[in-house]
């Protein structure tokens, strides 16, 4: 059997988007990385653009000044599917509630529940808190009530309320018809791996 030799892929390596991308979320313009490099406004525009590929001296130079390894520019971007159908069933201890888990197990910046409420649906007995900085609750359909210490408030059908998950609260759908919610959570209350 004759050896095959690996072939490089005909697809250019695009690395512009990324470090423009860490420029700009550093507060830094072109002309301030063009000083602490050395090299040109022009030649960062068109490397930021994926006109012209840098030497690889001058890409560690940019990752150096950037505060990026530069085997980040080269990784895949982290994208995972989690179709509804196949997206795990998990108790958040509500009552007549189906929660499914509908991002990653393993995210643990954010988490997305979408919970499927049926009429009379609710949080429990007593206000609960969550170990997260924000919770955003958005009414996919029908109906939801929630109530805070200071008050309720009713949400309907594409309505969305943001809150610190450490404030207590509790909801319930006081509707005659089932309601269809996503719940967001920052950071991730809980992870784990799969």
């Amino acid at each position: 059997m004759k050896a095959l030799h690996p072939t490089p892929s005909g697809a250019p390596v695009r690395v512009g988007a990324r470090l423009r991308a860490c420029r700009k979320a550093q507060g830094l313009t072109i002309e301030q990385v063009a000083a602490a490099t050395g090299l040109t406004r022009g030649f960062l525009s068109r490397v930021e653009r994926d006109e012209t590929s840098p030497s690889v001296s001058t890409l560690v130079t940019l990752c150096q000044v950037l505060s990026l390894p530069v085997g980040s520019l080269f990784e895949d971007a982290d994208t995972e599917v989690v179709r509804l159908t196949e997206a795990p069933k998990i108790n958040m201890g509500g009552h007549d509630v189906i929660d499914r888990l509908i991002t990653p197990r393993a995210q643990s910046k954010v988490q997305v529940l979408r919970s499927h409420l049926e009429p009379g649906a609710n949080g429990g007995d007593d206000l609960y808190t969550i170990n997260c900085d924000v919770e955003v609750l958005h009414v996919v359909s029908g109906k939801v009530t929630v109530e805070f210490t200071g008050g309720t408030q009713t949400l309907t059908a594409g309505d969305t309320l943001t809150f610190s998950g450490r404030e207590p609260h509790n909801w319930r759908n006081p509707g005659p018809s089932p309601a269809e919610v996503l719940w967001t959570f920052v950071p991730a209350p809980w992870s784990g791996s799969r």
